[in-house]
C-alpha cells in the first residue's frame, strides 16, 4: 500500500535515498535499511550494519510503510457529537480538553482524572521523554499502564533485590553455553525483556558451540525448535520447579557464590524457603518429573557459563512476583548473576537510572479505592480500573485519558471495561485509531508516529543483550496540520500549568551527556548504523541501588507468600485451563490493521490437546466459558498443548462497532480478555493472572455470523 499523493490525509514525500532507522515496532528494535525512490518507500530490510540486529528483520518491521500510510489512521483531532465524529483544529482541541480536564479535576478531586498508558508508549521515545510531565501537571494518583497485565513481577523483584524497577538481569545469550528458558517464547517475541534481535541465530549459535537450550512452556512454542530439550510445564507452577531446583542446588552442594559473597544476603533464608520444595514434591503439580528436575539443576549449577530466564508466562500468573525473584535467585546462587554468559545488567548510554537515589521505596504507598490493591512505580494494578470507575463515591474515576492503549482488549474482564468507559463524564484519547477503547472518547488526538518521528530507545537499551546507541531521524515529514506526541502533551502542559516542557531531543542530549558511554546526540546523528559499545560487563556492587547496597536474595515480601505457594500443592488442578500465545506478525491488537500482517488462515483459534477435544473436531467452531464470559473461536487440535491446557492469542475481538478498523474489522477474532477474571491476581505484585484461567469449551450449537464477515 502506498500513499495516494493527492488524498487529503497524505504525507508529504520522504526525499529519495537511503534512509537508516530502528524499528520501533517491539522490543528487538532492529535497524532498517530503508529504500525511498519517488517519495515513497520502495524497499525495506534489515541494516547488517547495525550492531545489535546484525542485518535481521521480521514482518512487523518489513510492514512499516504500510502502517505509515493507513487510510484509516487519524492525523487531526476528533471530536464525537452523538454517533458521529467531527475534525478539530489543534488549538481548538487543546483548548477544550484542558478545560474538560480542569473542570473534572476541581468538581471531583485530582484523584478522578486517570490516566491508561499503553504499551506503544514504550515505543516512542517522544511520549516516554514528554508523558512523565504531562501526568505530573494532573496531579493525580490514578495511573494505569499496561504494566500490570505484563511485566511488573519483573521490575517488583529488580526493585526489592538490586534496588530499582529498572535494574533486571539480562541473558547474556552471546556468551552462554547453557541457557534455561521459561514461559518465553522469543522466535515470536523477538525477545522480550532481553532485547536480542535474530534470536533464532543466537540460539542455533548456543547449539553450534556445544551448548543447551532448555525450554519449560505449556505448550511447544515455535522456540521449541531451536531447544535441545523441551519439557510441558501446567499453567501457574513454574515457581515450585524453580524452588525445586534450588532445593537440589542447595542438598547437592552446589551453589557458588564467592564472586558475590560479600554483597549478597539471605542465603540462609532462601535455602530454608526452598527446603520443602524437593522435586518429588511438586513433580505431581507441575508435570515435570523429579528426575527431570534434578538434572536439569544439576547441570544449571554446574554449567561454566549459564542464564536461566523467565518472561511473560511467568509474569502473567497468580505467583508471578515469586517465578521472577527465584529466576533472579537461581542465577545468583549458581554464581551465573553479573558473570560474563550468566544474567547481566546493560550499561545504556542515555541512563535512566542515573539519577535515582538508593533506598527509595517501589510500592504500597496508596492503594486503590474499592478493592485496596497497592500501587507500584506509582501506578495501580489495571484489574481495577473497571471497578474505579463504575463504583460511586469519594474518588471514583469520572474523566480518563488514553495513550496509546486499547485496554478494552488488553485488560481483564474487557466486557466490564468497556460498560465502564461508556459511563465516563470526560475521555480524551492520545491515539492515532479510533479502536475499541478510543470509539468511547470524548476528542481524539492523533500524533504523528512510526516513520515520521525521531526516536531513540529508551528503555530498550535498559534490556539489550548488548550494549549499543542508536538515533533514528525521521523518513517522512509530518503536514503542518499534524503534532508531533511531544507537542500535544506540552500544548495540554501548558494550558493546565503555564509552562513549556522540554523537547525530547533536549532531554536526550541532557542525559547523554551525563552518562557514562562518552557519546553525544551529535555522534550518534553521525553515525546512522548505531554506535557499539560492547558486550555486558559485570558491574557489581555498583549498579546495586538498594539502602545497604547489597543483593537482597530473599526479600521480606517473597518469603512473606511463600504459604500462599506452598498451599497450592495440596490443591488439584483445574480440568481445563486458558493461556496465550505471542504471533510474530503481531504485536497487540493495534498491528492487525495491516493488510500484510494479516494475510493467510485464520489465526485466532483455540489450540486443545486431543485429550481435551473428544467429541469435537479440528475446524469447528467451540463456544468458550469462563466465570466472566464467553466467546466462539475455530477448534486446532494439536498435540503441541498439554493437556488440560487450551491456547488463544491475545489482541483479538475487533467486531465491535464504531471503529474505523478496516482490515482488523475483517479478521476480528475473539478477544481472549473477554475470558480473563480481574479477580485473579497476583497477590504479591497486583499482576492480572490472565493464564490459568479456569474455562469449559462446548461446541457452538449455532454460529450466526459476526457483522464482519
Amino acid at each position: 500500500m502506498t500513499p495516494d499523493p493527492t488524498h487529503p490525509h497524505a504525507s508529504p514525500p520522504a526525499p529519495d535515498g537511503i534512509h537508516y532507522r530502528a524499528c520501533n515496532l517491539c522490543e528487538a528494535i532492529c535497524g532498517l535499511k530503508i529504500t525511498v525512490q519517488g517519495g515513497r518507500v520502495t524497499d525495506v530490510r534489515g541494516d547488517p550494519d547495525d550492531p545489535l540486529s546484525r542485518g535481521h528483520i521480521c514482518p512487523k518491521g518489513a510492514a512499516l510503510p504500510d502502517l505509515h500510510a493507513d487510510p484509516d489512521r487519524l492525523k487531526t483531532p476528533m471530536r464525537r457529537v452523538g454517533d458521529h465524529w467531527e475534525p478539530m483544529e489543534w488549538d481548538a482541541a487543546l483548548d477544550h480538553v484542558a478545560a474538560q480536564l480542569r473542570a473534572v479535576r476541581e468538581q471531583h478531586g485530582a484523584d478522578a482524572v486517570a490516566t491508561f498508558q499503553g504499551n506503544p508508549s514504550v515505543h516512542n521515545s517522544g511520549t516516554l521523554l514528554s508523558a512523565g510531565a504531562f501526568l505530573k501537571a494532573l496531579g493525580s494518583r490514578s495511573r494505569y499502564t499496561a504494566t500490570s497485565i505484563d511485566q511488573l513481577p519483573h521490575h517488583f523483584a529488580g526493585a526489592e533485590m538490586f534496588g530499582h524497577p529498572l535494574l533486571l538481569p539480562i541473558p547474556d545469550v552471546d556468551r552462554t553455553d547453557f541457557f534455561l528458558m521459561m514461559g518465553a517464547n522469543p522466535l515470536a517475541s523477538n525477545g522480550s525483556i532481553m532485547t536480542a534481535p535474530g534470536i533464532r541465530d543466537r540460539l542455533k549459535a548456543i547449539r553450534a558451540r556445544g551448548g543447551r537450550v532448555v525450554l519449560l512452556d505449556p505448550r511447544r512454542t515455535e522456540s521449541a525448535e531451536y531447544a535441545t530439550d523441551f519439557h510441558h510445564i501446567r499453567p501457574g507452577t513454574d515457581a515450585l520447579f524453580l524452588l525445586a531446583l534450588l532445593n537440589e542446588v542447595f542438598a547437592s552442594s552446589l551453589q557458588r557464590t564467592a564472586h558475590l559473597g560479600g554483597v549478597m544476603t539471605g542465603l540462609d533464608s532462601l535455602k530454608a524457603a526452598a527446603a520443602p520444595f524437593t522435586p518429588e514434591a511438586v513433580e505431581a503439580r507441575t508435570g515435570v518429573s523429579a528426575g527431570v528436575t534434578r538434572e536439569l539443576a544439576r547441570a544449571f549449577a554446574a554449567a561454566p557459563r549459564a542464564a536461566a530466564y523467565g518472561r511473560i508466562g511467568l509474569s502473567i500468573q497468580e505467583f508471578g512476583g515469586l517465578c521472577q525473584w527465584l529466576v533472579n535467585a537461581l542465577n545468583a546462587v549458581t554464581g551465573h548473576l553479573d558473570a560474563v554468559g550468566g544474567a547481566m545488567f546493560p550499561a545504556p548510554a542515555f541512563d535512566l537510572l542515573a539519577g535515582a537515589k538508593a533506598g527509595a521505596t517501589h510500592h504500597g504507598r496508596h492503594h486503590t479505592r474499592v478493592r485496596g490493591l497497592p500501587e507500584f512505580d506509582g501506578e495501580l494494578p489495571n484489574v481495577a480500573l473497571a471497578e474505579e470507575i463504575l463504583t460511586p463515591g469519594d474518588g471514583q474515576i469520572r474523566a480518563l485519558i488514553t495513550v496509546a492503549g486499547n485496554p478494552v482488549l488488553s485488560v481483564p474482564d474487557g466486557q466490564a471495561l468497556d460498560r465502564a468507559l461508556g459511563s465516563l463524564d470526560f475521555m480524551v484519547s492520545i491515539d492515532p485509531y479510533l479502536n475499541e477503547t478510543t470509539r468511547h472518547a470524548h476528542v481524539i488526538l492523533p500524533p504523528a508516529f512510526g516513520l515520521e518521528v525521531p526516536h531513540y530507545d529508551v528503555i530498550f537499551h535498559h534490556f539489550a543483550v548488548r550494549n549499543t546507541a542508536r538515533y533514528s531521524q525521521p523518513v517522512f515529514p509530518i503536514r503542518p496540520d499534524q503534532r508531533f506526541d511531544f507537542q500535544i502533551f506540552d500544548g495540554l502542559v501548558q494550558r493546565l500549568t503555564g509552562r513549556a516542557l522540554a523537547t525530547p531531543e533536549q532531554r536526550l542530549s541532557a542525559g547523554l551527556t551525563h552518562g557514562r558511554s562518552g557519546l553525544t546526540l551529535d555522534d550518534l546523528k553521525a553515525n546512522p548504523h548505531g554506535v557499539d559499545l560492547g558486550p555486558l560487563q559485570p558491574c557489581l556492587p555498583g549498579r546495586l541501588l538498594t539502602a545497604t547496597g547489597e543483593l537482597h536474595l530473599a526479600p521480606a515480601p517473597m518469603l512473606a507468600d511463600l504459604p500462599r505457594l506452598r498451599a497450592t500443592l495440596d490443591q488439584p488442578p483445574e480440568p481445563l485451563v486458558l493461556i496465550g500465545r505471542r504471533q510474530l506478525r503481531s504485536n497487540n491488537s493495534w498491528m492487525h490493521n495491516t493488510p500484510r500482517l494479516m494475510r493467510g488462515p485464520d489465526r485466532c483459534t483455540v489450540q486443545l490437546n486431543p485429550a481435551d477435544a473428544q467429541g469435537l473436531e479440528h475446524g469447528q467452531t467451540v463456544l468458550i466459558r469462563s466465570r466472566v464470559g464467553e466467546i466462539t473461536a475455530p477448534l486446532e487440535i494439536t498435540d503441541t498443548v498439554m493437556p488440560g491446557v487450551a491456547c488463544l492469542p491475545h489482541g483479538f475481538g475487533h467486531a465491535r462497532g464504531g471503529t474505523r478498523l478496516s482490515t482488523a474489522a475483517r479478521h476480528a477474532g475473539a478477544s481472549l480478555n473477554d475470558l480473563t477474571d480481574p479477580t485473579r491476581i497476583d497477590a504479591l505484585t497486583g499482576n492480572a493472572a490472565v493464564n490459568g484461567t479456569p474455562i469449559t469449551v462446548h461446541a457452538a450449537e449455532q454460529v450466526g455470523e459476526s457483522a464482519a464477515d
